[in-house]
């Protein structure tokens, strides 16, 4: 449907992520964070005490990636590593008192975010967007599974 590279969608969808990565890392640029980190800590808000290899699952990154971020995570501060009880292989990951402090802040830096990109939109095309961007990443994710 669109072949003009200018109006293809993956070069409107790739434009707002790298646009987006640019905000964050400035704004997160004072915590010693980056765009790279702060999806794990929003899992980790979400869901604390899971593994490595379960935060990689539920972003469909790679482990060398949820690996690195981790790392930097726990460098800077962020998160620490506890043997799992049950299984003393697995290390579950837990936020540290100036990740839960942080919190707050990282969420009104998304929110920001998510104003600046929606400003002039409805509610209505807001949740529309919503909807064709996860029919297409759906789409995305059921193709490169087949592959497998």
């Amino acid at each position: 449907m669109f072949t003009d590279n200018k109006e293809s969608i993956g070069r409107w969808i790739s434009l707002l992520h790298r646009y987006g990565n640019v905000y964050i890392n400035e704004q997160l640029k004072e915590y010693s964070l980056g765009a790279g980190q702060y999806q794990f800590l929003a899992i980790l808000y979400q869901n604390e005490g899971l593994s490595q290899d379960e935060i990689a699952c539920l972003l469909k990154m790679d482990k060398g990636t949820t690996a690195r971020a981790i790392a930097k995570l726990e460098k800077e501060g962020y998160v620490v590593r506890k043997v799992f009880n049950v299984d003393k292989r697995i290390k579950k990951l837990y936020l540290t008192e100036k990740a839960h402090a942080f919190e707050s802040k990282l969420t009104s830096i998304l929110l920001s975010w998510i104003n600046i990109i929606t400003k002039d939109l409805s509610v209505n095309d807001q949740e529309y967007a919503l909807r064709l961007l996860k029919k297409i990443s759906l789409n995305a994710e059921d193709y490169l599974e087949k592959m497998k």
